[in-house]
């Protein structure tokens, strides 16, 4: 966890770089000077919710080692926990967080809106790919991560003529007390799945699945302990998870659902009053690189840049079929869907 840092030792750290704060910002910045400041700062803590802690952990290493000197704080968290924290640091005045990536993509509008994101546009943002383009702001948030949610099964429980293919067969009265769901009022991801569906099938669709008794966890990687325990057959989960479990030997695999797996962007951006405002920066253009892509493509995540292949273990985005909402569908779309998930499943 992150020390505490006091409004008066923020204040006092900015002021130490406060001209490196002042570099400018973008394909022009000194890169140099802006590495030679985060090496001063040695430090920054990033909030994380678009991978699991030891991924997280993995890339914060990944970062160190090409940056010797400069520690990645990992505070690894839910999307939604994660953006509770930060707003909590806000409304205290309390800056501990450097560099903010969260499943919830309705997040960075919101932080917009209240003046707390840093602009500064990273040189690597330039490089991301095709598919990604035009789904950050500009100068301010950027999609580092993205991940399909797909339906996952156990293979020793489920025989694969009995396996859905699709997001109504999970209705089947057969998965009765066997399905496994995160919860949208937790994960930013299982939030976006949830506006997916509800646009593809309306709310319909969900009060047939609190019909079977469906097990609820929080983040959207619960299901897959479940399955892994035996717990559970099927479920909702993100690919990389899923491929992730099965490379320990698990008896997990992921299912491409035929109306569409569901694409998730995670987006980053460097906090308006970062405490180490050169290191957030350096970091958050490494979180656009080849060399991070390269990290996430080999920890089974679908990496932002077309330079960089993905796992072998997973299909190319391009190969699959997609359902996508909207940066707006999902700002206006999460709150009301938390709410009708409470009022049907009762948590």
């Amino acid at each position: 966890m992150s020390r505490i840092i006091t409004r008066r030792l923020a204040t006092a750290g900015l002021g130490a770089v406060g001209a490196a704060v002042l570099l400018p910002r973008g394909a022009g910045a000194d890169a140099a000077a802006l590495e030679a400041g985060a090496r001063k700062e040695a430090t920054l803590t990033w909030y994380i919710a678009q991978v699991d802690t030891d991924t997280a952990e993995v890339m914060g290493r990944a970062f160190t080692k090409q940056y010797p000197g400069i520690n990645v704080q990992v505070i690894r968290t839910t999307g939604q926990v994660a953006y509770q924290r930060l707003m909590q640091d806000l409304k205290n005045d309390s800056p501990q967080c450097d560099v903010f990536s969260t499943t919830d993509i309705a997040h960075m509008p919101a932080l917009m809106k209240r003046n707390a994101l840093a602009n500064f546009t990273p040189d690597n943002a330039a490089a991301l790919g095709a598919a990604f383009e035009g789904l950050g702001q500009d100068g301010y948030w950027y999609p580092n991560h993205s991940t399909l949610m797909l339906i996952i099964a156990n293979t020793q429980r489920v025989q694969p003529q009995d396996l859905p293919k699709n997001w109504p067969d999970l209705l089947d009265p057969k998965w009765k007390g066997r399905v496994a769901f995160g919860h949208p009022a937790f994960s930013g991801y299982v939030g976006v799945w949830t506006v997916a569906l509800k646009k593809q099938y309306g709310w319909q669709w969900f009060d047939k699945l609190a019909k079977n008794n469906p097990r609820i966890g929080r983040s959207g990687n619960d299901p897959i302990t479940l399955l892994n325990g035996g717990e559970c057959d099927i479920g909702l989960g993100p690919l990389a998870t899923a491929l992730l479990s099965a490379s320990k030997g698990n008896p997990i695999a992921p299912i491409y659902p035929a109306d569409g797996s569901v694409l998730c962007i995670g987006p980053s951006g460097v906090l308006a009053n970062a405490p180490h405002p050169n290191a957030a920066r350096l970091f958050m253009n490494w979180l656009l690189s080849a060399d991070c892509a390269k990290v996430l493509a080999d920890n089974f995540q679908t990496p932002v840049r077309d330079d960089v292949p993905p796992n072998p273990a997973a299909k190319p985005v391009a190969q699959v079929k997609l359902m996508r909402v909207t940066t707006e569908e999902i700002d206006k779309g999460v709150p009301q869907a938390i709410e009708d998930w409470r009022d049907t499943f009762g948590s």
